[in-house]
């Protein structure tokens, strides 16, 4: 349990580094070079195509008229661009978002590592590829486990606990294997998982509750329709940044977990009769990197002892 609290607390000042509040910008400029980008190329044509549908649409015909008689006879005009903008925004936002991910949890858990644990042998014990595909898997899983238990949502009390299980495994499942992915070995993995699962899987639940933030900054956005361009660079940002600290959480406990494994598994080797344990001193050499020998005694001659 202190350990829980411990990596809480250090994720949390974790934070406050100029690295990781850039990183959690990084969503910002990145959303802004998309939108350029695609303005740039692709606006004009983007929004005469939206007029042109408006405009031959036989449904919203009669709508038009009736505009138009009202002296709205040009409504397309403000309204395509409008439409353009609401369907291009959440496109953007989510490249966006998810290119940060992708890079932000390395970038976090070399963080960490450098500066708490630099001793940890890094042995690699999952590539990107099966990073890519753990976390697709475990997203199935809990798509298809939401969708099981929707029914039992009409209950009051669970519906308020069982998206949050749901959320908090896949949190935990995803977050902890990137996490461990470049120090531990597939073992070591397993066997943080058997030991830890229930901590983890309390991480997830309060990181999925955290995630929930942004979303009163959307649902803010949409009643103040006059703030939207400030609070939905907002939300971005504060998502971007509980994304930071779930990742940084996850790995100050589950890099801690590692050591106390690996320390753990040395001492027992060391209390067993016969164990020989691995040192990490190298033996002396000579110019060249040839290892020093001893003279062979059989050739040694006993006038030159």
């Amino acid at each position: 349990m202190s350990s829980l609290f411990d990596s809480f607390w250090r994720a949390a000042a974790y934070c406050l580094i100029p690295r990781v509040i850039a990183l959690s910008l990084l969503p910002l400029l990145l959303i802004a070079i998309v939108a350029g980008v695609s303005t740039y190329f692709f606006w004009d044509s983007a929004v005469v195509s939206v007029q042109q549908m408006l405009g031959d649409s036989g449904l919203l015909s009669g709508l038009w008229n009736w505009l138009a008689s009202m002296g709205w006879s040009h409504v397309t005009d403000y309204l395509a661009p409008l439409l353009v903008v609401l369907a291009a925004v959440p496109v953007i936002v989510l490249i966006a978002l998810l290119s940060v991910a992708v890079f932000m949890t390395p970038a976090l858990v070399n963080l960490v590592a450098q500066r708490r644990f630099p001793h940890l042998a890094r042995k690699k014990g999952a590539s990107l590829l099966a990073s890519v595909v753990w976390s697709a898997l475990s997203t199935v899983a809990a798509l298809l486990a939401l969708v099981v238990s929707s029914p039992l949502w009409l209950i009051p009390p669970l519906v308020l606990l069982l998206p949050p299980l749901i959320w908090g495994w896949l949190t935990y499942r995803v977050m902890s294997f990137d996490a461990l992915s470049e120090h531990a070995s597939k073992e070591e993995r397993k066997e943080i998982f058997a030991r830890h699962r229930y901590s983890l899987l309390g991480i997830g639940i309060v990181c999925g509750f955290l995630g929930a933030a942004p979303s009163l900054v959307w649902a803010s956005a949409v009643v103040f329709a006059a703030a939207f361009l400030v609070l939905i660079p907002v939300a971005i940002w504060i998502y971007t940044l509980v994304f930071a600290f779930s990742s940084l959480w996850f790995t100050h406990y589950c890099l801690t977990a590692l050591e106390a494994l690996r320390t753990e598994r040395k001492e027992t080797a060391l209390e067993v009769p016969g164990t020989i344990v691995a040192t990490e001193e190298a033996a002396p050499t000579l110019a060249g990197d040839q290892p020093l020998a001893l003279p062979d005694p059989s050739v040694i001659k006993p006038g030159n002892n």
